[in-house]
């Protein structure tokens, strides 16, 4: 039997489990997908999460790979209308660090590896039982590996059992569904596409965000001399062209990329989910699974890695037969309303970025951004967006 199970190998699972073997327990990760994704949709990295990250062992390897953004500019027509800095945010790390998420992965795995745990792949969760005394998990067995991807034959369903489990497993948590976690939906009426190009802007390692009447077009750097870009769109694209982003990006912003040059496309709409508890009995819910928020700002993966920092030492004191009653009660509550609070940023960037008559932009900008000048409003700010 193993000390904790783990469903799911995305980011926020990576890290828990290598939070856990540093703690000296054994591990067991189950994934459902067969390989790991190419597909980078997460790619900001902020400040608080970095510390976290440091503790894990894979910052410095993170800052290697990626793009430190010290700060952003908002444009309107074409000229630049305000500047926030990042640079007075505390600790280390005064900016937000720019990684594609599937070098995220590879790194947390590889340093998972390294303290001797691995992921089980195509591992897919049908039945949970929370006895009492321990989890087990029944899981189907979908054609992967051990610790890389693909090549294993289908076999039948296998029992996974341990003291405690968590679910890292995602907005749509199979976990979640099998415990029938209540869970509060919401819908927005905002849909977007991104998509990554060659760079051929001179903002170097600046965010931009174009607030234009037709919606906001976002513009963040990444390493290797790529660019992502985010539309907000009238309606979401069922099947998403590069030359529909160019065209929207050059008709908002007056700039042109190579469509040729095009490594990813994605459209989304945008929903909240969030459980009215993560912890129940032996399993625990964190990052997405617990709690979905926009990804306009940047927010969820971070939350999910500072959900995980929470709960890991936790995890740590329970097998170790402390009473951490008031310590789970107190995790619950605190990452929930830090679930809202990023919620709630979330909600304001999307406001911020919707379609509004050239006249009533220009008055709204003209009340807003002005604040950015002002030494304590910008600071505040520049703490809000990377989440301290």
């Amino acid at each position: 039997m193993h000390d904790v199970a783990i469903v799911g190998a995305g980011p926020v699972g990576l890290l828990l489990g290598i939070l856990l073997r540093r703690g000296g327990l054994d591990v067991v990760i189950l994934e459902q997908r067969r390989q790991r994704s190419a597909h980078s949709r997460a790619i900001g990295i902020h400040p608080p999460a970095l510390a976290i990250l440091a503790k894990a062992g894979v910052a410095e390897e993170l800052i290697a790979s990626g793009v430190r953004i010290r700060d952003g500019v908002a444009r309107r027509s074409g000229r630049d209308i305000a500047v926030l800095d990042f640079g007075c945010v505390p600790g280390p790390h005064p900016y937000v660090l720019a990684v594609p998420q599937v070098i995220t992965e590879r790194i947390l795995e590889q340093q998972l590896r390294a303290l001797g745990g691995r992921v089980h792949y195509g591992r897919t969760a049908q039945r949970i039982d929370d006895g009492g005394g321990r989890v087990m998990l029944e899981v189907s067995t979908c054609g992967g590996t051990t610790g890389n991807a693909g090549g294993a034959a289908d076999r039948g369903p296998v029992e996974v059992c341990a003291r405690l489990a968590v679910a890292a497993d995602g907005a749509r948590s199979t976990i979640r569904d099998l415990l029938q976690v209540p869970v509060a939906r919401r819908c927005y009426p905002d849909t977007y596409l991104m998509g990554d190009f060659a760079d051929t802007t001179s903002d170097g390692a600046t965010a931009v965000l174009y607030l234009e009447p037709d919606g906001i077009v976002e513009s963040f750097p990444l390493p290797g001399g790529i660019r992502r870009w985010v539309v907000r769109t009238p309606a979401l694209d069922p099947r998403p062209q590069p030359d529909r982003l160019a065209d929207l990006i050059s008709g908002r912003t007056g700039r042109n990329v190579d469509v040729a040059t095009n490594s990813m496309l994605s459209s989304f709409a945008v929903r909240s989910r969030r459980v009215r508890r993560m912890v129940h009995g032996r399993v625990a819910l964190i990052g997405d699974a617990a709690h979905e928020i926009s990804p306009i700002g940047g927010q969820g993966m971070n939350l999910g890695w500072l959900d995980a920092a929470a709960l890991a030492p936790i995890i740590c004191a329970a097998l170790r037969g402390q009473d951490t009653g008031e310590q789970l009660r107190m995790f619950d509550r605190s990452r929930r309303a830090a679930a809202a609070t990023a919620g709630w940023q979330a909600h304001l960037n999307m406001a911020l970025g919707r379609p509004l008559r050239p006249a009533v932009l220009d008055a709204r900008n003209s009340l807003l951004l002005p604040a950015l000048a002002i030494p304590g409003a910008a600071a505040m700010v520049a703490r809000r967006f990377t989440m301290h």
